[in-house]
């Protein structure tokens, strides 16, 4: 009989207590591949508030230049370490008593020096730029510097202290990592408002499940992380069944030990990998949702626009005939876009607009016309990535619930196939516009 204190039950025990640690570490790497996997990536003109995906390069007017690589850059951390060795000369009592002396070569790297400094930054697109904090992210940045000298090379004093460690060998490795400007970057984080003008920025949030800055891409992170969920598992059986071999195999079968100890093991895998795909499944469904009200808020905000733009237009040119035919399409086009509807696509209005405002230079240089002008277009920029937005989670969402296991799992989270915005959903229905009357 073993008792808790039997030194026996330590490997066992140990053993356990790493499983359960690799075994945590594999689930919290399948949560963040799936987090991945279901964000979809926005484009930096329609990116919202909440936990968003983003790809572009990094771009900024003031970059910094890194220590090492003098480059220019958006973040870069250098570590400089200088190599040592010894031989140590030790006394010892062996099996028998006897005092014997032996000798062994020890050595290693030793950090010298070292930094990194970061700013903030935009990351660019096709859309356009959106203000990124990296402030208490995860970074993953590219090698930019890497090399090995020895004092004969101008690099060793020149970025390295002039002194050195106890026992060196006078060779010291320079590395460095950076984000460079211009570089292909992937950004998942909590987008907000920001304080200094009315758009969007990403910065830390303690309530967000991630905030990742790298110089991957989308695909490599989420290899990476499913080769740390295998990873991690492997060695978590690997502790419970050498821990439990090591422990029972004087009373039992070792194999019988190590077998019982990996089916434990895989049963508690079984229920977190259910807790995770449960969770990552209820997380999905509500993205969706949310997805479609991205739509809803551009609808109202389309809504909303278009009697101020149909004022701007009527008080300038009131008894032409254009002016009445692009009348006629906003006043029809207010009656059918109603918020929470996807209602039809004003794209022949700004067109038309386009050509009233060449036709009549003082419409083209009036203000208030130009400015609502802009925002119709950028609304409509806007109502088609949120649109894009929602129906790639959307079908995201879809495959999902046909997908063997999680299919099984996603009736007990009671989720149901989303239908996908289609594109003739948004265009505009023919409008007859009768002459308008001779002006009096």
């Amino acid at each position: 009989m073993y008792d808790a204190h039997s030194p026996e039950l330590w490997p066992v025990l140990t053993g356990s207590l790493l499983a359960l640690v690799c075994l945590g570490l594999s689930l919290r790497a399948n949560h963040r591949r799936r987090l991945v996997d279901n964000i979809p990536t926005s484009k930096t003109s329609g990116v919202f508030i909440g936990l968003v995906e983003i790809q572009g390069t990094a771009e900024t007017h003031q970059p910094l230049r890194s220590f090492l690589a003098e480059i220019p850059c958006v973040h870069y951390q250098y570590e400089v370490a200088e190599h040592w060795s010894r031989t140590v000369t030790e006394t010892y009592t062996d099996s028998k008593g006897h005092r014997q002396t032996r000798t062994r070569h020890e050595s290693g790297w030793k950090t010298v020096d070292s930094g990194g400094q970061m700013i903030p930054f935009f990351l660019k697109d096709d859309y356009g730029a959106v203000l990124v904090r990296p402030e208490g992210a995860t970074l993953e940045p590219k090698t930019v510097f890497s090399t090995v000298c020895g004092r004969t090379d101008p690099l060793y004093y020149a970025k390295g202290p002039a002194w050195a460690v106890a026992n060196s060998d006078h060779r010291r490795r320079f590395t460095e990592q950076a984000i460079p400007l211009h570089a292909p970057i992937y950004v998942m984080g909590q987008a907000r408002e920001r304080q200094d003008v009315v758009a969007p920025e990403i910065a830390a949030d303690k309530n967000a499940p991630m905030f990742l800055i790298s110089t991957r891409t989308e695909k490599e992170i989420s290899r990476g992380y499913g080769w740390a969920w295998y990873g991690w598992n492997a060695l978590g059986l690997l502790f419970a069944a050498g821990g439990a071999a090591w422990s029972f195999g004087a009373t039992a079968s070792p194999v019988l030990a190590a077998g019982a100890a990996v089916i434990l093991y895989l049963a508690l895998l079984f229920v977190g990998w259910m807790w995770v795909v449960f969770n990552s499944m209820v997380d999905l469904r509500n993205r969706v949702q949310q997805a479609w009200s991205l739509v809803d808020v551009q609808l109202k905000r389309r809504h909303d626009l278009i009697p101020n733009l149909l004022a701007a237009v009527s008080g300038l040119r009131n008894y032409e005939r254009d002016v009445q035919e692009t009348l006629a399409l906003l006043r029809a086009q207010m009656q059918a876009t109603a918020p929470g509807q996807p209602g039809p696509d004003p794209a022949a209005v700004g067109q038309r607009l386009v050509a009233l405002a060449e036709h009549y230079p003082e419409l083209k240089a009036h203000e208030s016309f130009l400015r609502l002008q802009r925002e119709l277009a950028d609304t409509e920029t806007r109502i088609a990535l949120a649109r894009g937005y929602y129906n790639d989670i959307a079908t995201h969402h879809n495959l999902r619930l046909e997908l063997i296991p999680d299919r099984f799992l996603a009736r007990l989270a009671g989720l149901q196939p989303r239908p996908l915005m289609a594109a003739n959903d948004f265009q505009r229905p023919p409008v007859l516009v009768e002459a308008a009357p001779p002006a009096a």
